[in-house]
């Protein structure tokens, strides 16, 4: 995930940012179409005078003024990498330029798009050992370039990202949104029965007509529809191929509870970024040099990891991200 540490600039002062609103609403009182709320987006400038490298985000839903900066972690929430997007990290990364349009959520979500792709390349580069067959993100991340680049180049086998509305065209004929079959007659999903394949055939994924029903004791199924749209008694079958499409079929059919599941691991990376700048009072910060938020932002990190280990010595394991309790 990525968030902003935000820094000790004048234009974080709430002073700043009603001057503009003002000016906003000044100019929106002759044009009853103009939203001053939009329109004051493009009234901030895009950095900070007292520091370049400190730009504007929109984090939480407010404005600042921060340094940016991806954070990765397990499925436990331990970092495993830290980038921040200085000048540094932009000249290896040229792609990652700031775009603005006039909507920050939009803005946010290219940016963190864009952003996947370097954090990712500085992390294997940096950390070659490490595996990992599952990658976990929000919506912001959804795109087929991410997707394809996930497996092809980071050889993820599985992609636990919602499908961004912004990206989604209508469905194909038969699926829904999230490519999971439909009835045709009564728009009902179709049951997930598992993978299926075989030597040198292709992976696919079975499902059945929403109204076949196991029969107990029997180990097979029966079709209780009133107007079947097939002679079987088992009921409509339909494999997808996760291969053809990675981004409907990303290793895990989704809106199943075992995507479900895994997508819930997800909130771990926020609440490490919560203990990062609350508990370690990153965010309380009175710098406004990004070599001095990078070095607390990496410092807050290494914390966290030796609370990992003491909690490991100590035998504590449930406490890993509590130094104060592990102490005590």
């Amino acid at each position: 995930d990525t968030t902003g540490i935000e820094a000790n600039v004048a234009e974080n002062n709430p002073k700043f940012f009603n001057t503009k609103l003002k000016e906003a609403k000044r100019f929106a009182k002759g044009n009853e179409s103009y939203n001053p709320y939009i329109g004051v987006y493009s009234l901030l400038p895009s950095e900070s005078k007292t520091n370049p490298e400190i730009r504007q985000q929109y984090v939480n839903g407010h404005f600042c003024y921060a340094a940016k900066a991806a954070v990765l972690t397990n499925g436990l929430g331990v970092v495993r990498h830290i980038s921040v997007f200085d000048n540094t990290f932009r000249k290896k990364h040229p792609e990652c330029v700031t775009k603005r349009t006039d909507n920050p959520d939009t803005d946010k979500e290219i940016g963190d798009s864009v952003a996947l792709r370097p954090v990712l390349s500085d992390f294997c580069a940096a950390h070659k050992d490490l595996c990992f067959s599952t990658f976990i993100a929000d919506s912001a991340c959804d795109s087929y370039d991410n997707y394809s680049m996930l497996k092809n180049e980071f050889g993820f086998s599985r992609a636990v990202i919602p499908i961004n509305s912004r990206n989604s065209k209508s469905s194909n004929i038969g699926t829904d949104t999230s490519g999971t079959p439909i009835c045709p007659r009564t728009g009902e999903k179709f049951q997930f029965l598992g993978k299926s394949g075989g030597k040198n055939r292709s992976l696919r994924f079975k499902w059945v007509c929403p109204k076949s029903v196991r029969i107990p004791k029997t180990g097979t199924r029966r079709c209780i529809c009133d107007k079947p749209c097939t002679d079987s008694s088992y009921g409509k079958c339909v494999y997808t191929y996760p291969d053809k499409d990675f981004r409907l079929y990303p290793g895990i059919p989704r809106d199943t509870e075992h995507w479900k599941h895994i997508y819930s691991n997800r909130v771990t990376v926020e609440r490490t970024i919560n203990l990062l700048k609350d508990t370690f009072a990153l965010a309380d910060n009175k710098s406004y040099s990004v070599i001095t938020l990078k070095a607390d932002l990496f410092l807050s990190g290494i914390v966290q990891l030796i609370g990992v280990i003491l909690a490991d010595k100590l035998n504590k394991h449930h406490l890993f991200k509590s130094i104060r309790k592990l102490l005590a």
